[in-house]
């Protein structure tokens, strides 16, 4: 019973790590934006922005608006400070992460005031979020449901179907439905997203295809051990670690770039651009995805065809000799046939 406490405690505690850390400990770090304007006025703003938030941005400098917009829609910075006008303005893409747009709008309100300009500088969203949702909480919800969808469809295609090629089938099948119903409750019923709804259902069903498959390939490969080793990839590094709730950028040390290796942050980043950015930025997110596949598909292979070598060598081992003595015509203890013995008669 001590032994079961002790692992509980454990548990638990591993959980709310994994879970409470990220959100905890975020913060603004080496988050990417640009500063467009004259270049000796670009560089004092990229010192006065370090000093306010020391290590909190890592500046592009960039010659005038179309140069910083460009920047922003392929998703290669969050936003921009623009001061190619003569007052300065901000430029946020709240699409891209409503946590970096909130940031950087009290930069603004930082700036207005530094430059006796009034309250706060003019503030620009370049790619906002849906008017439905303006603070991006059903992509930051979906990304749990995402990651359990995956995990749950491993665990019941493993104990519900058998054959390899029937549950590599039925992973990809579910992937390809629930991508079409979630991205239809995102984009229909909740308002979280815009854009093209194929190219966000095809998004969602990668995710899910990536995840599930990896799942049943570790579960193959090397059974329950495997299965858990799948299930705490996904819940307990890859979840609290996507960024979908902040930005990458924003969690703490490595865990964000970490995040970014795993389906559910992959996942999260390729729907953000095939939502709102119309794909720009997609590269690396695809790249992870497809790689989580063909693991996945990989290893249900080998797992399979070990399944296959086994089960030739059992129907091909010779059966157990029938024991001595046993059954119908057996033989005597001493090797020989056994002979009928005669009762003894008295006469």
């Amino acid at each position: 019973m001590a032994r079961t406490v002790v692992l509980l405690t454990a548990g638990i505690a591993v959980l709310l790590t994994a879970f409470a850390w990220p959100s905890v400990r975020s913060s603004v770090h080496d988050v990417p934006i640009a500063v467009a304007g004259p270049a000796a006025l670009a560089k004092r703003t990229s010192a006065a922005l370090d000093q306010r938030l020391p290590g909190g941005f890592e500046i592009t400098e960039v010659a005038d608006t179309a140069a910083a917009e460009r920047l922003i829609r392929d998703r290669q910075v969050y936003g921009a400070i623009d001061l190619s006008s003569g007052s300065p303005q901000v430029i946020i893409a709240s699409a891209a992460s409503a946590a970096v747009a909130q940031t950087l709008q009290g930069i603004a309100t930082a700036l207005g005031q530094a430059q006796d300009a009034g309250p706060a500088a003019a503030v620009r969203d370049l790619v906002a979020l849906p008017a439905d949702d303006p603070r991006g909480a059903g992509l930051a919800a979906g990304a749990l449901p995402l990651a359990m969808g995956g995990l749950l469809a491993g665990l019941l295609l493993t104990t519900l179907v058998r054959g390899t090629g029937r549950r590599v089938a039925g992973a990809l099948a579910f992937a390809v439905t629930g991508g079409l119903a979630v991205a239809a409750i995102l984009q229909f019923w909740l308002g979280s997203l815009s854009g093209h709804y194929w190219a966000s259902s095809g998004a969602i069903a990668l995710t899910v295809a990536a995840t599930s498959l990896s799942i049943l390939g570790l579960a193959s490969l090397l059974g329950n051990a495997g299965f858990g080793l799948g299930a705490a990839t996904v819940m307990l590094i890859g979840n609290p670690l996507s960024g979908a709730a902040t930005a990458p950028e924003m969690l703490p040390g490595w865990s964000g770039a970490l995040g970014q290796l795993l389906p559910p942050g992959a996942g999260g980043q390729l729907l953000r651009s095939t939502a709102f950015f119309d794909g720009r930025g997609a590269a690396h997110s695809l790249i992870v995805l497809v790689a989580w596949l063909v693991l996945g598909l990989t290893l249900c292979l080998a797992g399979g065809l070990r399944a296959r070598r086994a089960a030739t060598r059992a129907a091909g081992a010779p059966s157990a000799p029938a024991r001595p003595g046993s059954g119908n015509g057996g033989h005597s203890g001493k090797g020989g046939p056994s002979e009928p013995k005669t009762p003894l008669t008295l006469r």
